[in-house]
């Protein structure tokens, strides 16, 4: 099987053309980033979600800059054929366009990303416009935002009644008119997300939102059955890997106890 070609942000409006389901993947690291890669993933997305999956931190809001473009570096040593997305965390975009700028550079020379996604809509079109002037390519957020999380009083969905679907669709289309090439639409109803995805030329990737957007993200770690812990209604679980891992180790640590393992076939001899 020859090389994929590298997907472009050219690629996701091509695709969107031509009905094509855009594929997008949180990854955190080098091999998780292959893997995917391997399985004809179009978009790999290291999103701020490394905060709560990775780092163990209660919400996305305490991760820095520094973690995204630490693990935009691992990530990105993959070379994968996949648009690779850093996100923006809080505050790296909120306070002036000048941060905007700078963290959005940041996660494109220090990290490698090949675009940036942004939470928010016209309340950060200062951001927005810089980061886009700037010729870095920006993602939108619409939706459930999780960096909005007290703001909204927990994960609520949004866009529900007619004011408020009015709202989003009008957010979308400032989105696209900015310059966005792409726009996440997060725990929304299905029927919004379908009209929005019907009004805008750029795609539409839904988590949460329903089938009819343009394509699809999940964090990785949620459809690898990779915790125990609370699963969104949204998530469809394609394996349960946490109780994998945990059966392999402790088979791995009864051996290690029993003195069967290492045995010595998995030993190194006097020979070389």
């Amino acid at each position: 099987m020859g090389q994929r070609k590298s997907v472009t942000v050219a690629t996701l409006r091509e695709m969107k053309r031509r009905g094509r389901r855009i594929v997008a993947l949180t990854a955190y690291d080098c091999q998780m980033a292959a893997l995917e890669d391997r399985a004809g993933v179009d978009v790999i997305l290291v999103g701020d979600s490394l905060g709560m999956v990775v780092m163990g931190y209660e919400t996305t809001l305490p991760v820095t800059v520094d973690e995204v473009v630490h693990h935009l570096r691992a990530v990105t040593a993959a070379r994968p054929a996949a648009l690779v997305v850093g996100d923006m965390p809080f505050m790296s975009y909120q306070a002036a366009p000048q941060d905007a700028v700078r963290n959005a550079g940041r996660l494109v020379k220090e990290g490698g990303a090949e675009a940036v996604k942004l939470e928010g809509g016209r309340r950060v079109e200062a951001a927005l416009r810089a980061v886009v002037a700037a010729d870095i390519p920006v993602m939108g957020h619409l939706g459930l935002t999780p960096q909005s999380i007290h703001r909204f009083g927990g994960y609520r969905v949004q866009g529900r009644g007619e004011d408020a679907a009015r709202r989003l669709m009008e957010e979308a289309a400032f989105l696209q008119d900015v310059g966005c090439f792409a726009l996440v639409l997060e725990g929304v109803p299905w029927r919004l997300a379908q009209r929005v995805t019907e009004s805008l030329e750029i795609p539409t990737i839904g988590i949460g939102a329903g089938p009819h957007c343009d394509g699809q993200v999940l964090v990785v770690n949620d459809l690898l059955g990779m915790s125990d812990g609370f699963t969104p209604k949204f998530v469809r679980r394609y394996a349960e890997l946490s109780g994998t891992i945990v059966e392999a180790v402790r088979a791995w640590a009864g051996d290690v106890r029993d003195g069967a393992f290492p045995d010595l076939e998995h030993s190194y001899d006097d020979d070389a």
